[in-house]
């Protein structure tokens, strides 16, 4: 039997040091930055290190303790008290070491409160014996995702030792040049949709035998052709979600998803799918997507259930962003809608002005109420205005395109970033 993840090594470090980053940010937004990564054990949290108050130091506490499971371990009272990074880790392993089988990951809560979604360790596992054995042995795992979600703790963490490597490096401080360079043959690049873009885009060559894999969102088959004629090798992309982890796999563009071996369909639901548990019964998932499965087994995406879309990752719902704009007194009616893959990676509205209310004059007013109002993935980055909605002749609300003829400032069009 292998070691368990925390037991030796920096993984269980860079989980804690992900998941503090994301806290910190939630606690105090816009705040100045943290140290960089990694920090040493005596980082402290007063003010000589990351200046945080006592009830800051116990929200950290109450998010490790969730993350790791840590509810009835005897270090739960001790938490809060910690004064540094390292006293942090060393109270998680400890806890680790007394029942590590479960943990809880967050959804994104980009549009309501975050969902708390446990799994075993043992399922996790599972599904990370199953990618080793799909992906085969890798030199080094590059990481463009934080460790502390689940896709980075099963890529970043789980992963890793079972393709016969302990090199693991964070690449998301490096410029799109910058990474490109510090490829090597035999590399995993763990990544996103959004990562990979500029990768694309600005990226050099890339070496040979450079194996990606993409999750989060779903990967534009444009963009995985892209990074083919870039030189990537294989783009393995990943279906699954916090709820659910990995559900299935495919590894060209366009191509149906697989599901992974420890799933099947479940009997007489098309929604539902099941895997067996340790103990003998059984693990039900309702999926977030409409599933079109094919004869072989295999299946392809049909649209959300909840309409939501992801931007940068993070799921998105543009009927709410599309309220907050009918708030707004000059505003007669819009729609919203996530751009085309030809346009880019963020939402876009098409707004039709109450009478005497000009684009010029609009736009900006616009761009200040929805940065109020709604988080950065929310916020529409390309604005089209016009006298009535873009229909068919039934009616029925049809895409637009991001209107070349007006001029940026109208538009409000920036570039993805």
């Amino acid at each position: 039997m292998s070691a368990p993840w925390h037991a030796d090594g920096p993984a269980l470090e860079r989980v804690l040091a992900d998941l503090i980053a994301d806290e910190v940010r939630r606690l105090r937004p816009g705040g100045s930055p943290l140290p960089p990564q990694p920090w040493s054990a005596s980082m402290a949290f007063d003010d000589s290190g990351f200046g945080l108050d006592s009830l800051e130091r116990y929200t950290l506490a109450a998010a490790i303790a969730e993350l790791l499971q840590l509810h009835d371990s005897t270090v739960i009272d001790a938490l809060p008290a910690a004064s540094t990074f390292g006293q942090y880790c060393a109270l998680a392993r400890e806890g680790l070491a007394q029942d590590g089988r479960r943990l809880t990951f967050r959804t994104s809560g980009s549009t309501g409160m975050p969902k708390a979604c446990a799994h075993a360790l043992a399922m996790l596992e599972e599904e990370a014996d199953a990618l080793a054995a799909h992906i085969g042995p890798r030199r080094r795992v590059l990481v463009a995702v934080p460790v502390h979600h689940i896709y980075g703790f099963i890529f970043g963490v789980l992963l890793p030792p079972r393709l016969g490597t302990h090199d693991v490096v964070d690449v998301r401080p490096l410029p799109p040049q910058a990474l490109a360079a510090r490829l090597q043959p035999g590399d995993l690049l763990v990544s996103h949709p959004a990562h990979w873009s500029l990768l694309a885009r600005f990226g050099p060559q890339l070496p040979a035998d450079i194996i990606g894999s993409s999750s989060t969102a779903p990967c534009p088959d444009v963009l995985a052709d892209a990074l083919c004629a870039q030189g990537l090798a294989r783009l393995l992309q990943i279906y699954g979600s916090s709820e659910t982890a990995g559900i299935g796999w495919r590894d060209a563009a366009g191509a149906p998803y697989a599901l992974m071996p420890h799933w099947r369909r479940a009997v007489a639901d098309d929604a539902a799918l099941v895997r067996s548990t340790a103990d003998g019964g059984e693990l039900r998932a309702v999926l977030q997507d409409v599933i079109e499965w094919l004869p072989d087994g295999c299946f392809r995406l049909a649209g959300r259930r909840d309409e939501a879309v992801q931007v940068a990752g993070i799921n998105v719902f543009p009927a709410r962003v599309r309220d907050v704009l009918l708030e707004h007194p000059l505003v007669e009616a819009c729609a919203v809608r996530r751009m085309s893959p030809t346009e880019g990676e963020r939402l876009k509205a098409f707004v039709v002005p109450h009478a005497g209310a000009t684009p010029a004059a609009l736009l900006p007013a616009l761009e200040a109420w929805v940065r109020e109002r709604l988080s950065a993935p929310e916020c529409p980055r390309a604005w089209s205005f016009g006298d009535q909605l873009p229909v068919d002749a039934r009616g029925k609300l049809v895409d637009w395109p991001i209107a070349p003829s007006l001029p940026p400032q109208v538009r409000g069009c920036t570039p993805d970033n």
